[in-house]
């Protein structure tokens, strides 16, 4: 049981690192020392997509699943909701590059604002 609750926080954590990935540039305009936070985050992102490497989060996941006696995601709601977002079906190598740039324009437009709005002050 303790494993299972390991692995679903781990879940939930991978979401919202990636979450962090995607959108930590928005709370850097709010909060700027998150920058040291987020470029190395935002960095992993892009490379685990665009290189394709394996995400030890994703490795962490299923040996806590093993250990608590899964093969594979259960059906609860962790399972049903949020794991769809993080692998969803049909996942390629072109939607990972596709994603790996998303993520990085995203970024190089915030962090380019950022830029600008603390020469101007």
């Amino acid at each position: 049981m303790l494993f299972r609750i390991a692995a679903d926080s781990l879940v939930l954590f991978h979401l919202c690192f990636i979450l962090f990935v995607l959108f930590g540039g928005l709370l850097a305009l709010k909060w700027r020392s998150l920058i040291w936070l987020h470029v190395p985050a935002a960095a992993w992102g892009v490379a685990v997509e665009v290189f394709h490497l394996p995400c030890p989060l994703t490795r962490w996941e299923n040996l806590l699943r093993h250990l608590a006696g899964q093969d594979g995601y259960g059906a609860g709601f962790i399972e049903h909701y949020i794991l769809t977002l993080i692998y969803p079906a049909g996942l390629t190598p072109q939607i990972q590059l596709g994603l790996g740039a998303l993520v990085l324009l995203v970024n190089i437009a915030v962090y380019v604002r950022l830029i600008r709005r603390y020469r101007q002050v």
